[in-house]
């Protein structure tokens, strides 16, 4: 707007001969800055991808504005130095920028980088918690990232998620903290205590519990802890976004008729709590007396079967109605979706072409491993 409003001025006052070579030299001027200054701006707030966001870069005690700046350009974390030292000299303050261990999110602008300069950041470790983990599997990862002095085993880490204090307000009567560790991918700080780490994966799902939900499920019939049972049921059976409603309405019928769920994946989670999972379903594991077994008890579980996703909690709250109690994979399709039934009979047709399909599978398997390959 001031270049604007200068330059009015200046065509007046260029009327004015005496004037005319003195006000050029001054719009030069002005152009100048005013070209300067708006590449200047976006030289420091347009974002630059870089393929360097999943890595670590250690900025080492004693490094020099300068010297920082040249390291991540040539990293090409940043598109040129010019910019962001000249905006240091004249705007910034240097003495602002630590050492330590950083990790740059893809894309970032200049400042950007600079603000995360001057907090000084340290090294991360990465923890990924896939959809439908159990508690099981999350203690033998935690216990494998994030070492101790002295060590800390995987059973002592599953203990400490018993302490249900983190969510007794949402679901007093857990057991545990199965299904409110939610799953994603969390960068946390290297030296953190395993209680540290538990925490910021309940933190992380009290982030998705939205506190109408609570009410929503009493107004079910439901506790959240119900609810949240039913969701990790749903994230083992389907991971297709449409289905999942479905699924939820398929556990209501079944739970009214008094029919048991018949989930295999209650039967592995079995498994798990006895130490026996060797990654095959035995027909042991589906004739153990046990709580959870939904192939020869009826009604839900005693609690939740694995992490659960804000998308199945939304289904679990919301299922669909419908006349279904059957499903099956399907082999057509072969995407992870499935068939639906009302009827047995239809349902052991599907279970029969999915078989069919399944033999033909392992078939192949043996054959290819037969062959080396």
């Amino acid at each position: 707007m001031f270049c604007v409003r200068f330059y009015s001025l200046l065509n007046f006052a260029s009327n004015m001969k005496p004037f005319k070579l003195l006000l050029a030299a001054l719009a030069l001027v002005i152009l100048l800055i005013c070209v300067g200054s708006y590449w200047l701006y976006s030289s420091l707030t347009t974002p630059v991808k870089h393929d360097k966001a999943e890595q670590i870069v250690v900025i080492e005690k004693g490094s020099t504005p300068t010297q920082i700046i040249s390291r991540l350009a040539s990293e090409g974390i940043l598109s040129g130095e010019i910019g962001l030292r000249l905006y240091l000299r004249v705007f910034g303050d240097p003495s602002k920028i630590q050492a330590g261990e950083y990790q740059f999110k893809s894309p970032i602008s200049p400042l950007e980088v600079l603000k995360e300069l001057e907090t000084g950041e340290i090294q991360t470790t990465k923890l990924t918690i896939p959809e439908g983990f159990t508690r099981f599997d999350i203690a033998k990862r935690i216990a494998a990232l994030f070492p101790q002095e002295p060590p800390v085993e995987e059973k002592q880490v599953l203990a400490m998620m018993d302490d249900t204090a983190l969510i007794r307000d949402i679901s007093p009567n857990a057991k545990n903290l199965e299904g409110y560790m939610y799953p994603s991918t969390y960068n946390i700080p290297k030296k953190a205590t395993p209680q540290e780490v538990i925490k910021i994966t309940v933190e992380q799902f009290r982030k998705f519990w939205k506190p109408e939900w609570t009410e929503q499920a009493r107004s079910m019939g439901r506790t959240p802890n119900e609810i949240v049972t039913i969701a990790s049921l749903i994230e083992t059976e389907t991971g297709v976004e449409r289905e999942r409603p479905i699924v939820a309405g398929i556990i209501n019928n079944r739970l009214a008729r008094n029919i048991p769920l018949g989930i295999d994946q209650t039967n592995v989670y079995i498994a798990k709590m006895l130490g026996k999972w060797d990654g095959t379903i035995h027909k042991s594991d589906l004739e153990v007396d046990s709580p959870y077994n939904t192939r020869t008890k009826t009604g839900l579980p005693p609690g939740p079967i694995s992490s659960v996703t804000e998308s199945s909690i939304r289904a679990a709250l919301n299922p669909e109605q419908n006349d279904y109690l059957f499903y099956v994979r399907n082999v057509d399709l072969n995407d992870g979706s499935h068939w639906f039934y009302a009827s047995a009979a239809e349902f052991e047709k599907g279970k029969a072409k999915y078989q069919q399909w399944l033999n033909k599978e392992r078939q192949e398997e043996r054959a290819n491993n037969g062959n080396g390959q």
